[in-house]
């Protein structure tokens, strides 16, 4: 029987995309491993390949189509001996609604109301029936089959495809009527008061609508869920970055290679890491997670919003080698064109707002990394050196933790291993 391709999860955060382009017709013969689409995900556009062998014997969703939930049908795939008039006429997947364009406007309630608020309105039912964020099951159409004729629970198979892509191969190594382990259900807090547009609305306050970008949505939700969720503190140092610069201008002046500032900082993290390792470390229910390489998350401000590239493995790296990667993947970031294993995963990162001016900030960590460095602008300040007051070149960093990952004598001791790589650069060459 037909075999219906389905939106793929091509991240672990995407929940809908948009189906950037075709790169196959209907009567188009493909095979496992054949690039079928582009879609657009929440960070970046990546290709669709095929799980399964066949021809395309219908296509659901035109180029260009946004906002299509994960696991909705986009394609109808034939098997041999099958023809188009075996497909059964099928809805055209519907995107997720989007709001209108103009909210209704509900009068405030007065300040000492405490009256229950009244549940939300049904929403319609879509096309294909909606899957849960926690419960979702990436598989093939056919390993779906195979699975329902044996009575196989999908949710206790290991998938091997990509990006963890359940396959007939997986299915048929697991035992019939295997069972799924139980998911753990958890309520989102709901915000009190009127929403933003609500009250603009409300008060008559001239405004522009612009539909979130689904990476500003993700942006919006692993935000939410970290401040929510992880117990933040923080710890912040003072850092003299007189002698880096001047090092940063010998090395530039002698090598094609730009070095900026912030390299010099992604190589002390990493050797910060590697001089107290139990500071690169994530908490999990199964236990503590400590990490053999220092692989650094760096923020990079895109036009749709902020995205972290990976150093991996940095602590191996010179300071050439560093700047090279970080200008490729700051280059992509901005295009869309990151691999989700060029921004997924990381052990720790940096935040750096100081070619803004920004003197001090705190950043909010990027789960389920333990810590995120936040960077402030360099600038002179007077100390005091041998009882006299001299001008220096300050820079004020501020480290965020995960008090579950890293205790405050830790973090303490990361920062002062950070201070020394900053204030006596050379020792990062040795």
């Amino acid at each position: 029987m037909p075999i219906d391709i389905l939106m793929p999860a091509l991240s672990p955060t995407m929940t809908e995309g948009k189906l950037g382009k075709w790169l196959v017709k209907e009567g188009d013969t493909v095979k496992a491993g054949d690039i079928m689409a582009e879609i657009e995900t929440d960070k970046a556009t990546m290709e669709f390949e095929a799980v399964d062998e066949g021809r395309i014997g219908k296509i659901l969703v035109p180029e260009g189509t946004e906002g299509i939930a994960v696991n909705t049908p986009i394609a109808v795939l034939l098997e041999e001996g099958e023809s188009a008039g075996d497909v059964k006429a099928a809805p055209v997947a519907q995107p997720v609604p989007k709001p209108a364009a103009a909210a209704p406007v509900v009068p405030l309630a007065p300040a000492a109301a405490t009256a229950a608020p009244a549940p939300a309105a049904a929403a319609p039912k879509p096309a294909t029936a909606p899957v849960k964020t926690g419960d979702r099951v990436f598989a093939s159409p056919l390993a779906r089959r195979i699975a329902a004729q044996n009575n196989i629970d999908l949710k206790a198979v290991t998938g091997s495809g990509p990006h963890g892509r359940i396959v007939k191969a997986d299915v048929e190594k697991a035992p019939k009527g295997a069972a799924a382990p139980a998911a753990k259900a958890a309520a989102a807090p709901v915000a009190a008061g009127p929403g933003a547009r609500q009250l603009a609305d409300l008060l008559k306050m001239p405004y522009r609508v612009e539909p979130l970008s689904g990476m500003r949505k993700t942006i919006a939700r692993r935000l939410t869920e970290s401040k929510q969720t992880v117990p933040h503190f923080y710890l912040t140092i003072d850092t003299e970055i007189d002698e880096l610069l001047s090092l940063r201008k010998r090395l530039n002046d002698k090598s094609e290679a730009k070095i900026s500032v912030n390299d010099f900082i992604i190589r002390a993290v990493a050797l910060a890491l590697k001089k107290v390792p139990t500071a690169n470390a994530s908490y999990d229910d199964s236990g503590m997670l400590y990490y053999e390489h220092a692989d650094i998350s760096v923020a990079v401000a895109t036009p749709n919003g902020l995205i972290t590239p990976i150093i991996k493995q940095a602590e191996g790296k010179g300071l050439t080698q560093i700047a090279a990667e970080m200008k490729d993947l700051a280059a992509r970031a901005r295009d869309g064109k990151l691999k989700p294993d060029e921004y997924q995963g990381g052990t720790f990162s940096i935040s750096n707002l100081g070619m803004f001016g920004i003197k001090q900030f705190e950043a909010v960590i990027n789960p389920p990394q333990g810590c995120i460095l936040a960077i402030g602008a360099g600038e002179q300040r007077p100390v005091v050196r041998g009882g006299q007051v001299v001008p220096a070149t300050i820079m004020t960093c501020t480290l965020s933790v995960d008090h579950r990952a890293v205790d405050g004598a830790v973090g303490a001791e990361f920062l002062q291993a950070f201070k020394g790589f900053i204030d006596d650069p050379l020792t990062m060459l040795l």
